[in-house]
């Protein structure tokens, strides 16, 4: 059974910084996509970034392009979020998923990833 755990996250202000860790067990990133999801009490789970274990090709929502950057360990079982110049609207549950195969294709639809982990709040103040 796969498990993700989230790490990382806490309360920053405005314009600060804060990077999320995802530790998968059993089996390693190299042959999987792997995202990140956000969600908000009463709003739908909005994706954030994916990688592609085997190309190393990044992928990120408009919303974040710029401020964040996803990457992967050398360990290759832990994934990254490097989350800079962060906004108010940033505020979420940050959510680690991954799926089976190496194309993120589609990077951004729940419904393809088939494991989720629990998630870690980041809060941020204006």
């Amino acid at each position: 059974q796969v498990q993700l755990v989230e790490s990382g996250g806490g309360s920053v202000q405005a314009g600060g910084s804060l990077r999320l860790s995802c530790v998968a067990s059993s089996y390693t990133a190299t042959n999987y996509c792997m995202g990140w999801f956000r969600q908000s009490p009463g709003k739908e789970r909005e994706w954030v970034a994916a990688f592609s274990g085997v190309t190393t090709s990044t992928y990120y929502a408009d919303s974040v392009k710029g401020r964040f950057t996803i990457s992967r360990g050398d360990d290759r079982n832990t994934m990254y979020l490097q989350m800079n110049s962060l906004k108010p609207e940033d505020t979420a549950m940050y959510i680690c998923a991954a799926r089976n195969g190496a194309a993120c294709v589609p990077p951004d639809r729940a419904w393809a990833y088939t494991y989720w982990g629990r998630g870690t709040q980041v809060t941020v103040s204006s």
